[in-house]
């Protein structure tokens, strides 16, 4: 071979990596005490991605009342109790969603006054003693303790004589009762395009880039029209992708009326994890829905991502279960077997502690075929259909030629053998068939292929056959 004598330039191209997403997004929507941010507004009708609880109060601020700001149940049972993010949020409660409470008579205790109810807009706060209306940042300043109660505290130096005991103090606050279930289903501006309430999952996605996997709404699920939107909403996300809705059922109906309730309101999607009574944790109530969610997500987070094992059985962070007003109840092992053979997801106190316990979607009894009554099963298969999409999107607009053909079928052959090399398919495959693609399709830029794969079922039911060997007594007398 003639050596090279000269200058001579090369170059090369790293191929595009595969867009993939190795995490569980659930995407809640309710109310939160958006008073307490910086621009309150902002933070209405808008998908928030919060990565921290600290996170989460600077973007929609935090009270422990939760039957009043829904989202704070969420946050805390997932950054606290869990330790788990990203977390997406929607609030639906509005800036304009105000009551007010006329100038009347505070106690100042050394300088500082604390208004005793939630949800006060600081833009709203009177201060003054009847002929002179003080000023916020001069006069007195405004702050938001832990509890998101403002507390006014009075300048030394400015307008309010010392040693002041009393003052008129005036101000509007947020009204969480104003949101209805309308609200929470919202819709889309015939005349601006803007979504608001559940049609704003359509945004998760193009805001943040990740796929919404699970949708909740506690406190507002267990309504027959929400949970029936909250289905319609995650079968077609973005018209490509595929989620999960998590919903209550009603906690006040007595446990051996739960499974009429659910088919008769229709709670009966495939797509569905029907969840059952309240819980308590650490002397706070929570909605099921909240703590099964936070259970799949850590129950995902121990397999890449990989939605393949059931939350049920897992530890759930529940200390009491309890009715919708409190009342604790206990549901016998038996009891809540017939809750799991209705579609019903319930807990479970074992030995450690309390579980989740229920394998079956909302599909089941009516549906037993394992790809629309099993959990992880049916999870499984959007798990798969939506990375399918991540992953070969930079291959739409490419040339339709035999390289492209073939290409698709060995890096989606390859991924698929890597997910049942961990043990998360029993098996899978993938396949262009001529009899998919007809001539006159391909020329118009149109390719099919064939997805196979089976994911693991669970170990539901496992039995022990005990009998009595007589076979055994010899060893009395064999000596």
């Amino acid at each position: 071979m003639a050596e090279f004598h000269g200058v001579k330039a090369t170059e090369t191209f790293s191929p595009k990596a595969a867009v993939v997403q190795t995490n569980t997004l659930p995407f809640y929507i309710g109310t939160a005490p958006i008073n307490q941010v910086a621009d309150p507004a902002g933070a209405v009708n808008r998908v928030i991605l919060a990565t921290s609880f600290e996170d989460f109060k600077a973007k929609l601020g935090f009270s422990w009342d939760w039957k009043s700001f829904t989202l704070c149940e969420a946050a805390h049972a997932h950054f606290v109790d869990n330790e788990q993010a990203p977390i997406a949020f929607v609030n639906v409660l509005d800036v304009t969603d105000t009551e007010k409470t006329a100038p009347a008579a505070a106690t100042f205790v050394d300088g500082i006054h604390t208004i005793d109810k939630e949800g006060v807009l600081k833009n709203t706060v009177t201060v003054g003693d009847g002929s002179t209306n003080y000023k916020a940042g001069e006069d007195y300043t405004l702050t938001f303790n832990e509890s998101g109660k403002l507390v006014i505290a009075i300048v030394s130096g400015g307008s309010i004589p010392a040693g002041t005991t009393s003052l008129q103090v005036g101000y509007e606050a947020l009204k969480p009762s104003a949101v209805n279930a309308s609200r929470i289903i919202g819709g889309t501006d015939a005349q601006t395009g803007e979504r608001s309430g559940l049609e704003l999952i359509e945004d998760v996605f193009l805001e943040t880039s990740f796929v919404p996997n699970l949708i909740l709404a506690p406190g507002w699920s267990h309504d027959p029209v929400v949970g029936a939107v909250m289905v319609a909403k995650e079968k077609n996300i973005n018209g490509l992708f595929e989620a999960h809705a998590v919903t209550d059922l009603d906690a006040s109906v007595k446990y051996m009326d739960a499974p009429k309730w659910k088919k008769d309101n229709g709670y009966t999607s495939y797509l569905q994890t029907n969840t059952y009574p309240m819980a308590t944790y650490k002397g706070r109530m929570y909605h099921m829905s909240t703590l099964v969610a936070a259970t799949m997500v850590a129950t995902d987070q121990s397999n890449n991502g990989v939605p393949v094992q059931t939350p049920s059985n897992q530890p759930i962070t529940v200390d009491g279960l309890v009715y919708a007003d409190g009342t604790p109840v206990r549901i016998p092992y038996d009891q809540a077997n017939i809750l799991n053979s209705n579609g019903i997801v319930t807990a479970i106190r074992w030995q450690d502690g309390f579980h989740a316990w229920g394998n079956r979607t909302g599909a089941y009894p009516e549906f037993t075929d394992a790809q629309r009554a099993f959990i992880p099963v049916r999870r499984m298969f959007s798990y798969i259909k939506n990375n399918l999409i991540l992953r070969f999107w930079q291959k739409v607009d490419n040339p339709l030629n035999l390289q492209l053909i073939e290409s698709v079928v060995d890096d989606g052959n390859v991924w698929i053998n890597g997910l049942v090399g961990a043990g998360y398919l029993l098996g899978g495959r993938i396949e262009f068939r001529a009899s998919d693609n007809p001539t006159d399709q391909l020329g118009n830029g149109k390719m099919v292929y064939r997805v196979f794969v089976t994911p693991p079922s669970m170990a539901q039911e496992i039995e022990f056959i005990v009998t009595y060997d007589a076979s055994y007594l010899a060893a009395l007398t064999a000596a």
